[in-house]
């Protein structure tokens, strides 16, 4: 397994250049921005997906191609890092392609630490998040970190609130019709290089906040979700236990059970983990019941506790690095990633269209944020 992530992280390297940049499409760009490269052209869902236009899947790490809003996200981070790069070679140029890449990829991981933490979980958990989720104390050695089975399926809590169709919105934030379907979307990188770019989606993504017969079949890829989530939670491999377990692993007390639930189930004891927990009303402030909150709160910490790189640890960041980090925002991203031109505030609640962003980016009030990186004296990058 370390083999192939360093094999994958050397293919998405662009050695070539001797710049310390991210490998990038050599067929299209976004308007002059970048896209990811394409993976191998060989049988594959993307090629099926776009028939006559042969456009294959992204390159990356993870499941970048399965859903445009995914490939927009990793496009997104993609030119971060190579904007990153820019800057730090700029006020550097005496550092090697290995220094400004490693230092590049040490900063967007610091970033996407903060923006999950202080402003995805904080919403997600409610009213939960700061029990769950006290406030860093530095790294613990005896911290397991790894991902709990429980946890991979609690986390796909979020898949009951995906919507039927995929938006896409064009620059004054309106609906470009026709709608895609979300089960016709599966696999459709075409659509980002041959319907608009990354922006439209985007703009949905900022503008909105699975059930049945999520995608529609692709060759032979199709899937209902949320049978899929129950029948993880009772595989062999798993076998995790029941919903009642869970809750008292979470210090909650013990329910009777719904009698629909109870009509299928027979007891309590026996009712899967996934869709009990999803039918829990949400805790206050939250956008996931009780114990939901309880799993991926726990999982969360413990990632962060057991992460010896986690940036607010002593020696990762300097305290003036940390104090010019703490300002980076998802929404400050978009403004220097996209053509977008209005972005709000507050990226992950449901936002009506001002107040903007982007709109603020001459403001004198609001300076750039600058990170002082030591090295020979010190030097400084904007981020």
């Amino acid at each position: 397994m370390v083999y192939l992530e360093a094999a994958m992280a050397q293919r998405l390297w662009d050695r070539n250049s001797q710049k310390g940049l991210l490998a990038v499409n050599h067929n299209f760009t976004d308007r002059g921005r970048e896209y990811m490269p394409f993976g191998p052209m060989r049988k594959e869902p993307c090629l099926k997906a776009s028939g006559a236009a042969r456009i294959p899947c992204f390159l990356a790490r993870g499941r970048s191609s399965p859903s445009p809003r995914l490939a927009c996200m990793h496009t997104l981070f993609l030119q971060e890092h190579n904007c990153l790069v820019g800057k730090l070679r700029s006020l550097n140029p005496h550092w090697n392609d290995e220094r400004l890449y490693q230092e590049a990829q040490k900063v967007l991981g610091a970033m996407i630490q903060i923006i999950t933490y202080r402003d995805y979980l904080s919403l997600l958990l409610g009213c939960r998040f700061h029990r769950l989720i006290p406030r860093c104390r530095g790294y613990n050695e005896s911290m397991d970190s790894r991902i709990s089975n429980v946890f991979a399926l609690a986390f796909r809590s979020a898949h009951a609130s995906v919507p039927p169709t995929v938006g896409h919105l064009d620059e004054y934030y309106r609906p470009i019709t026709p709608e895609i379907q979300l089960r016709t979307s599966f696999f459709a990188v075409w659509r980002i290089i041959q319907e608009g770019g990354i922006d439209p989606y985007l703009r949905s993504l900022m503008a909105d906040q699975l059930w049945d017969r999520l995608f529609e079949e692709v060759e032979r890829i199709g899937f209902d979700l949320a049978a899929l989530n129950m029948q993880r939670g009772c595989s062999d491999i798993q076998l995790l236990a029941g919903y009642n377990s869970w809750r008292k692993f979470c210090g909650l007390s013990q329910p009777s059970g719904a009698r629909k639930f109870l009509k299928i189930y027979g007891t309590p004891k026996s009712i899967d983990i996934w869709i009990g927990a999803l039918a829990e009303p949400f805790v206050k402030g939250g956008r996931v019941g009780p114990p939901m909150a309880c799993l991926i709160g726990t999982q969360f910490r413990n990632i962060r506790d057991g992460d010896r790189f986690w940036w607010q640890n002593p020696g990762v960041f300097t305290p003036c690095q940390c104090c010019s980090l703490a300002k980076i925002s998802l929404s400050r991203i978009i403004c220097d990633n996209t053509h977008i031109t209005k972005v709000s505030r507050n990226i992950f609640q449901a936002n009506r269209l001002p107040p903007w962003l982007c709109e603020l980016q001459s403001d004198p009030k609001a300076g750039p944020q600058t990170v002082e990186v030591k090295e020979h004296g010190g030097a400084r990058y904007d981020l």
